[in-house]
């Protein structure tokens, strides 16, 4: 008969096949599951709704950043707060919040720039692909020299 070794080998290998088969299933379900629009109400920021995008499945990392543009790069970001949602009931953030991380000038290459405030959130499911998405709150001009 067969030895112990070559029936673990395929009682193994059996189950790794019917994950791989489990994740890919799961991952394709999620094209059924089109991310719903989200209302982003931002008031001395305070950040609204993002229940709609919770199925039980995922988790949602939010987070506010300022981003501006260099002559070397076309894109700068500087992260200002973030919050992790873990269940539907984190997900209704309303509080006054102060940034996490302060906006500062080092090497004053912030002077005079026009400055975007933007809130990005990433769907991170457990199984699937990763949805980004964002939204462009306000701008504003630094000014050219600091009192």
């Amino acid at each position: 008969m067969h030895s112990f070794a070559y029936r673990f080998n395929t009682v193994l290998t059996l189950s790794g096949f019917l994950l791989a088969i489990l994740c890919t299933l799961a991952s394709l379900s999620d094209n059924l599951n089109a991310p719903s629009s989200v209302n982003a109400h931002i008031q001395v920021l305070k950040i609204n709704r993002f229940r709609k995008q919770l199925n039980g499945n995922d988790e949602v990392f939010v987070f506010i950043a300022a981003e501006y543009q260099t002559d070397k790069n076309s894109l700068n970001q500087i992260s200002l707060w973030d919050h992790i949602i873990l269940e539907k009931e984190q997900a209704k953030l309303v509080r006054q919040a102060v940034t996490k991380y302060p906006l500062i000038d080092q090497g004053s290459n912030l002077r005079g720039k026009q400055i975007k405030l933007v809130i990005h959130w990433y769907i991170m499911p457990r199984v699937g692909r990763m949805i980004e998405e964002n939204i462009v709150m306000s701008e504003f001009h630094l000014p050219e020299a600091y009192t």
